[in-house]
């Protein structure tokens, strides 16, 4: 009985000597107020600005985000499912800033703001994570915007061109083809070695589906990721999509990749935005906006950069995309977009309804950074088309009136409507640098003068198969990317053989 007695004793004393304590420290809160995704927390006086909070409820631990800090209160956004929260709850602080999952295995995959999978395809298998909010890349660290992103659309890549670590707005009404200009340069850059983030924000999830498939398809999704926020999502997931999109893109900025992400729209962010303030009682100013409306997009959109050498080399170029209403590009959020960005492509309802598709307006749209983000060949054959095309409107609107026309202006007007023509195109379907270099050469340098109107666009797609067969001056343009002596030679006899084979050209 004494062995027994010493041995629970000696049990005992080895485990108070042992025992060692732990003390945790914790910063716990109260809810004061919920309502419609918006919390007031009171006793957290250490929480930081973008701090996950933990919402203890009766049917479990909810995340939000801490985004007003007040004297005495803190005004908090759910992230989720709120109806459990009540008045009372207990709410904790976790030291930890909002972050979502990177790394490779967000390719290919579509996920929701944060970060967690929505294609059924299983859990993500990364440990990585990036803090949506990040201070964007200083001047010193960035280079000079001089690399093409082939788009595949003649009209932007010949007369709005972009390069990577730009940012160019995609803008107009809705319904006239914004989001089909994105999905084409998402698909154009198949082998291009270049990373896609597509961020949509408040879009149908029906519609999200169909962009998978058409992604699927034509194999973009092996180098796209999808940030979903859908339209039956909360605002705070809505608010917070474009950062988290983002945040995955800087993952390959980091290991010096390319990254095209588009934000489709920040239209619905912005009303986002400004819903959570209204609810979080921060003074509205126009149109209801809160005044840090324009400081939401700036700190987004700067983080779009091309790096230098020293820092990796990697880009991101943001094609952020705005609706307009009634085509007002005067109104509060495109103005503050617009002078954020590095140019705006312009998409006109009249030109859309006309069957000028897409509908890119040459004489709105702008690229700041220009012909530098062209390679050689382009820039040459590209040169005057803009202009062309600005001045082939003014004199269509002219002849209207129906006045005799010079034969310098009817030449024009008929060249003018060979170049739209040439410009129209059809959706999914971008097309590659050379054949564009090769189509304009035809048309400045009067290959295309003796084809009837109408016959435009079946001369051009029977010129592309010739190409796909006699890929010899395709191939010049791709290796050399300029028009050397060469080159020309090359193009003018393809562009002749090709010529004796159309019968409607025989006189």
């Amino acid at each position: 009985m004494s062995n027994t007695k010493d041995f629970i004793v000696e049990q005992i004393k080895r485990q108070i000597t042992d025992f060692k304590t732990k003390v945790e420290e914790s910063s716990v809160g109260r809810v004061l107020k919920i309502s419609d995704g918006i919390a007031l927390v009171s006793g957290l006086t250490e929480a930081m600005m973008s701090e996950i909070l933990l919402f203890k409820s009766a049917h479990g631990e909810v995340a939000g985000v801490a985004l007003n800090l007040e004297e005495n209160l803190v005004g908090a956004i759910i992230m989720g499912e709120f109806d459990g929260i009540k008045e009372g709850d207990e709410v904790v602080c976790t030291k930890r800033i909002l972050s979502v999952p990177v790394g490779e295995a967000l390719v290919g995959r579509v996920v929701n703001p944060l970060g967690e999978a929505l294609d059924g395809k299983g859990a993500l298998a990364t440990t990585e994570f990036y803090p949506i909010e990040k201070i964007a890349p200083g001047v010193i660290t960035r280079a000079s915007v001089n690399e093409p992103v082939q788009t595949g659309i003649k009209a932007i890549d010949s007369m709005i061109p972009i390069g990577r670590g730009q940012r160019e707005l995609i803008i107009g009404d809705r319904q006239i083809g914004k989001t089909a200009i994105a999905i084409d340069a998402i698909i154009n850059q198949k082998g291009q070695n270049m990373k896609c983030v597509y961020v949509a924000i408040g879009q149908k999830e029906s519609k999200v589906a169909d962009i998978v498939r058409k992604l699927e398809v034509a194999g973009a999704m092996d180098y796209t990721t999808i940030v979903l926020a859908g339209a039956s999502n909360p605002a705070s997931l809505l608010y917070i999509a474009p950062y988290a999109g983002c945040a995955i893109a800087e993952y390959f900025l980091d290991k010096g990749e390319d990254v095209l992400i588009i934000y489709d729209d920040l239209s619905k962010h912005a009303v986002s935005y400004r819903e959570i303030s209204l609810l979080l009682r921060r003074p509205p100013g126009r149109e209801a906006y809160p005044g840090d409306v324009f400081y939401l997009h700036s700190r987004l959109l700067e983080r779009a950069c091309k790096l230098s050498k020293e820092e990796g080399g990697g880009s991101i170029t943001a094609l952020p995309i705005i609706e307009t209403q009634a085509g007002d590009i005067s109104a509060y959020i495109p103005t503050n977009v617009i002078s954020i960005t590095d140019g705006q492509i312009f998409l006109e309802p009249d030109m859309f309804y006309k069957g000028n598709r897409p509908a890119v307006n040459a004489g709105l749209s702008v690229s700041r950074v220009g012909s530098s983000a062209q390679i050689k060949a382009m820039k040459k054959v590209a040169g005057k088309m803009r202009l062309e095309a600005a001045q082939f409107r003014e004199l269509a609107a002219f002849a209207q009136f129906g006045s005799d026309l010079d034969e310098e202006t009817s030449r024009k007007l008929e060249r003018g409507k060979r170049l739209y023509e040439i410009l129209k195109q059809d959706q999914y379907q971008p097309l590659s640098v050379d054949k564009q270099v090769i189509i304009y050469y035809a048309l400045i340098n009067q290959y295309i003068d003796d084809v009837p109107v109408e016959k435009v666009r079946e001369f051009e797609a029977g010129l592309y198969k010739y190409l796909d067969i006699n890929s010899d001056a395709s191939k010049a343009i791709l290796d050399k990317k300029e028009l050397d002596v060469k080159v020309e030679e090359k193009i003018k006899t393809v562009l002749n053989n090709y010529k004796e084979t159309l019968d409607y050209l025989v006189k």
